[in-house]
C-alpha cells in the first residue's frame, strides 16, 4: 500500500511524496523491520497499539523515504 503526501505538508520532494507500508505477521516481525529500517532515520510514530486495533508505526529512513509498519490483530 502506498499513499499521497496529505495537503498539510510542504511541497512533496523526493522521498516525502509516498509512503510506503508494510504488513507483518507478528508484533515481532513489525518490531525487527521497523528498527532495521529506521536505523539512522527519524521515527514519527513509535511502535505502539492503534486505536483502531493494529501494532503500528511509522519513520523516515536515512534516504527520507516514509515507511509504515502495521501488524493487525484480527488476522484471518
Amino acid at each position: 500500500m502506498g499513499s499521497d503526501v496529505p495537503e498539510m505538508y510542504d511541497k512533496a520532494i523526493i522521498g516525502n511524496n509516498i509512503s510506503i507500508s508494510i504488513n507483518t505477521e507478528s508484533e515481532e516481525e513489525a518490531d525487527k523491520i521497523f528498527n532495521g529500517l529506521s536505523a539512522g532515520g527519524q521515527v514519527t510514530m513509535p511502535m505502539e497499539k492503534a486505536f483502531w486495533g493494529s501494532y503500528f508505526g511509522m519513520f523516515k529512513d536515512k534516504f527520507e523515504i516514509n515507511w509504515m509498519v502495521s501488524y493487525e490483530y484480527n488476522q484471518q
